[in-house]
């Protein structure tokens, strides 16, 4: 309508003033389409004698139509503009209507049917089919067969420590201007332990960039995990420094000379603010020069602060930091080995072999998540006041809609141990099977444990590992304990990932590292799941045989690596390290280990062969 609008309102344009004001150097803006119209025209008007238009007629001439023209597109576009408004409300409205008519609180009233997977039954499921799970005589999953994917990347090329290090020499002598370095480069890491591991190994990237001394990284008090730990708390200071000459240089403080500039606080030194996922153009081009010109520069928060798509040169950076440079810090390393030694002496049934579940079923994630389970109001009130309390009032703002049950349908519920118990069961493991479970305080765990702990007696965690001597140290320290969860979970011949997150991303990169470029990893179909463990008709072989299908899926996934060409920005290399990360597993002196003590890897070895 707009269009038609415009056309029939179109002026008629002058052939003698525009080809006059044409032959003056200026072009109408609206042309004459006499040509090409074939309907019946009035006979010409005897012609006026007229003086030649001067430059200035031509001008206002020109002004005038352009000014009408415009005024009409703007009619034409002000009723597109309109309609799409229209559009862009009501439609969003429609959808929501919909969604609580189909899973919201009002489709019981109205009649509808629930969506398959929108209300949680897994504990009741558990209890009707537990006759069966235990009575179940078919032959169970054996762990050093449950991968059946045993092919491993093959390097091309296998490279060296020695080569890569020239050839980074190489980079930075022909980039830079001098060979001395561009400044001190500070960065504030932010998040939970994995989260601030990405921001380390980016650092080490953008120092080598920059050819930048880093400064050692320091840790934001995170108000979720609110641990206070320092670098050298948590890592090794000395190994991290050590493992990185030659490809960056890192210390522990600025110069004196700097520190009295900013007082001795670092935090006296501006912030500079870099975009997410900033570019390699970005940083030589932008950060660079004030890097050079101030000779120190801090950037804070600085997660997610470099795009994934990197010179290779630039992404060894990242190999090296991750899985070479970062080792945990000796009181860790020490307890950590203690608990995969113990969780190998309690699985003896199964060859030393064990499975660890990243149950994310905490206080905060349920009430984060905004999901329903079985608890009725009083799980309903307890949730809403510790949302209350964690995020003031960030989930009663009037643009948040939730529906609990659409969550549910889309996978994004944390799996409870129920869940986790049945799933595993339908796989093939048997109750002989020694469980490791990383994770915080479980969410009313008397009570969801105890289904989990009939199907796998064989449960364990590192409160049950440790004795409370060895764990005082460690408590209140939630990155500390959770880098215990890692070490164990990073040895188990399966890992069982079930609410996403830095964590479980960051370990299936590792294990695939580790074990030659399969994750060995079950990542569960959550939205398939939910609508199985809803319907209280399915029988046990029938849950079986999805179960065994979905374990098929994620041998199958464990083993996809994506080609460096298809890597976008966000594309994790922590999370798909290989090929990228190779030269680092044919490196003489590249070997992942947890401390200086190398026995327990020697069972590793023998175990995982």
């Amino acid at each position: 309508m707009a269009a038609h609008i415009a056309i029939s309102m179109k002026p008629k344009s002058n052939n003698s003033s525009s080809n006059n004001c044409c032959s003056n150097g200026y072009s109408s803006d609206v042309s004459n389409g006499s040509d090409n119209n074939n309907s019946p025209s009035p006979p010409p008007s005897p012609p006026k004698p007229r003086l030649t238009p001067t430059l200035s007629q031509c001008r206002r001439r020109l002004r005038s139509k352009t000014k009408s023209f415009v005024r009409r597109e703007n009619l034409g576009s002000d009723l597109n503009f309109r309609r799409n408004l229209w559009y862009l409300l009501v439609l969003p409205l429609l959808y929501v209507s919909g969604l609580l008519m189909c899973v919201g609180p009002f489709s019981g009233l109205l009649g509808y049917a629930t969506v398959p997977g929108s209300v949680y039954r897994s504990y009741e499921n558990f209890q009707r089919l537990w006759d069966d799970i235990r009575f179940d005589n078919s032959s169970s999953l054996q762990l050093s067969s449950v991968w059946k994917y045993k092919r491993r990347v093959k390097v091309q090329k296998p490279c060296s420590n020695s080569t890569a290090r020239n050839h980074f020499s190489m980079y930075r002598t022909s980039i830079m201007e001098s060979p001395g370095s561009s400044g001190y480069l500070i960065i504030d890491a932010n998040g939970g332990l994995n989260q601030q591991r990405s921001a380390i190994c980016n650092a080490v990237a953008v120092a080598g960039l920059l050819n930048a001394i880093l400064v050692v990284p320091r840790f934001e008090l995170n108000s979720v995990w609110r641990d206070p730990s320092h670098f050298g708390d948590i890592y090794d200071e000395d190994y991290f420094i050590d493992n990185l000459k030659g490809y960056v240089n890192v210390v522990r403080q600025l110069p004196e000379t700097l520190m009295e500039r900013y007082d001795h606080n670092l935090s006296n030194i501006p912030n500079f603010r870099v975009q997410a996922w900033a570019t390699v153009n970005y940083y030589m081009g932008v950060v660079l020069p004030i890097l050079r010109d101030q000779g120190v520069i801090r950037i804070a928060p600085f997660a997610n602060r470099l795009t994934m798509n990197v010179p290779s040169h630039i992404q060894l950076l990242r190999c090296i930091a991750n899985y070479k440079a970062l080792k945990f810090s000796p009181p860790i390393s020490s307890l950590a080995e203690k608990l995969v030694n113990r969780m190998i002496e309690r699985s003896s049934m199964t060859g030393g072999k064990y499975v660890s579940v990243h149950l994310r079923f905490e206080q905060d994630m349920v009430a984060f998540s905004c999901c329903v389970y079985d608890g009725g109001e009083a799980e309903k009130f307890n949730m809403d006041s510790f949302r209350e309390k964690g995020w003031k009032g960030k989930f009663k703002r009037k643009d948040r809609v939730i529906v609990p049950a659409l969550n549910r349908v889309e996978g994004k519920c944390p799996l409870t141990p129920v869940e986790v118990g049945l799933m595993l069961s339908g796989m093939g493991f048997d109750n002989n099977t020694s469980i490791y479970i990383a994770s915080g305080e479980i969410y009313q765990a008397e009570k969801h444990l105890a289904p989990l702990r009939k199907m796998f007696p064989l449960l364990y965690t590192k409160e049950s590992l440790a004795t409370p001597d060895e764990l005082a140290p460690f408590e209140g320290y939630s990155s500390r304990l959770a880098a215990l969860d890692y070490t164990v979970s990073l040895f188990s011949e399966v890992f069982v990932t079930t609410q996403g997150g830095n964590f479980p991303h960051f370990l299936m990169g590792h294990r695939r590292f580790l074990f030659g470029g399969h994750a060995k990893t079950i990542k569960p179909d959550k939205r398939k799941l939910v609508v199985l463990l809803q319907d209280m008709s399915i029988s046990w072989k029938a849950f079986k045989d999805e179960m065994k299908a979905m374990l098929a899926e994620s041998d199958r996934k464990g083993m996809m690596v994506p080609r460096v060409k298809k890597f976008n920005r966000k594309t994790s290399i922590y999370t798909y390290p290989l090929p990228e990360c190779a030269c680092l597993q044919s490196s003489n002196n590249s070997t992942i280990r947890l401390s200086d003590s190398a026995n327990v890897l020697d069972s590793h070895r023998e175990y995982t062969r």
